[in-house]
């Protein structure tokens, strides 16, 4: 994939600057964005219109050669690195051979992401290099707008994504009434389990991911643990990533295994329709905050608290309406108030909830690419609250 990265040299000239420098590993999506190779070492990536990488050690150089979307590959061997180590210690040999470096490539002033090494700004700053901070993340505003390559990574993990849930739920709904799976109780972790193991069978993966019951569904965040309870509410929220291209996916789905609440199907029942009432009003131009507030409407109108009605409430709908996917599980832009316009290729998550202690949580969530003409839903797996009873 070759990223447009025109905004990126229109920020550079506006910004007086000569490159822009990171320094990090390919952990960091910026670093993979920019350079196109992954490490699980930092290393530096200097674009000044071209990509130029420099390796301290020799180690990925070959590779980096062969894979890296670069113009130069150098590592620091080229700028007598060990000579300096023996002379000056090696933080200031580091200094020493990144100057070089940049001097090489005429650079005298840098650009670097929000979250960039203070050592490695302070030892350039020694040495004369002007560097400044990009408070703003223009290589992670560049990356929201996805390439039709892009989109059809995500689209890929998502498959995986639905293959995974489909599997969550045939175990729930297989159990017996008091949720037994095999003989055994039927756990928040024996679930995570055959989501993984399903994950990994489509070359995705994840760290994480949220199986939570009752209570523990009453916090977004919660990842759950412990015995799933039948006529309880049953948060399924699956994020992987695809361990090829290393682009996510995001998709939730609510179920209950036995005879939900009278309030639950209400709740339930309300989630669908808020997220029918931001699709309906996602488009190119719009602002995030404007699908954010038509969400808001239809849970305010039923008397419910959300962040918007009161800052305050811990119950409700407590959370932004969505996120950008990508490299990143959260990116840009938000679907939240104050978020940014939405434009042609942004791919967004819609995932209206309501949490309460006392009755558990709902959210559904789809994940869906912004078009020219309104948006792309690549979700396709049913809603459905009931699931074995």
């Amino acid at each position: 994939m070759e990223p447009d990265l025109s905004k990126l040299d229109a920020y550079l000239d506006k910004a007086g600057v000569d490159g822009y420098l990171i320094d990090a590993d390919s952990r960091d999506s910026d670093q993979y964005y920019l350079s196109g190779f992954d490490a699980p070492d930092p290393f530096v990536t200097l674009y000044n219109g071209e990509v130029h990488l420099l390796f301290s050690r020799s180690l990925e150089y070959g590779r980096a050669k062969r894979e890296a979307r670069a113009a130069t590959v150098q590592r620091g061997s080229e700028f007598d690195y060990g000579r300096k180590i023996e002379q000056y210690g090696q933080g200031e040999a580091q200094d020493r051979v990144l100057v070089e470096f940049l001097n090489q490539h005429g650079v005298s002033s840098v650009a670097t992401p929000p979250r960039f090494p203070l050592s490695t700004a302070d030892g350039l700053r020694e040495f004369g290099i002007d560097v400044t901070p990009d408070d703003d993340g223009k290589v992670t505003e560049i990356r929201a707008r996805k390439t039709d390559e892009e989109i059809d990574n995500i689209r890929d993990a998502q498959h995986a994504n639905e293959a995974a849930m489909a599997r969550a739920a045939e175990l729930i709904a297989s159990a017996t009434p008091d949720l037994h799976a095999d003989g055994e109780v039927l756990t928040s972790e024996r679930v995570k389990e055959e989501i993984e193991v399903t994950l990994l069978r489509h070359d995705c993966a994840l760290d994480e991911t949220i199986v939570a019951c009752g209570v523990d569904a009453a916090d977004p965040h919660d990842r759950g643990s412990g015995p799933l309870q039948a006529n309880e509410p049953i948060i399924i929220d699956i994020f992987p990533r695809h361990k090829t291209t290393k682009y996510h996916s995001d998709m939730t789905r609510t179920f209950c295994h036995g005879e939900p609440s009278e309030t639950l199907q209400e709740w339930y029942d309300l989630t669908a329709e808020a997220k029918a009432v931001a699709l309906d009003a996602l488009e190119p131009d719009v602002e995030g905050g404007e699908v954010h507030d038509a969400v808001c409407d239809v849970y305010e109108d039923a008397d419910l608290p959300t962040l918007r009605s009161d800052p305050t409430t811990e119950t409700g709908f407590i959370h932004s309406t969505g996120h950008g996917v990508g490299l990143d599980v959260h990116e840009l832009p938000g679907v939240a108030p104050g978020a940014d316009t939405l434009e042609p290729g942004h791919v967004v998550t819609i995932e209206p909830g309501l949490y309460d202690p006392d009755v558990g949580g709902v959210r559904i969530e789809d994940i869906v690419v912004v078009t020219e003409d309104g948006y792309e839903n690549l979700t396709d797996y049913e809603e459905s609250l009931v699931v074995g009873s």
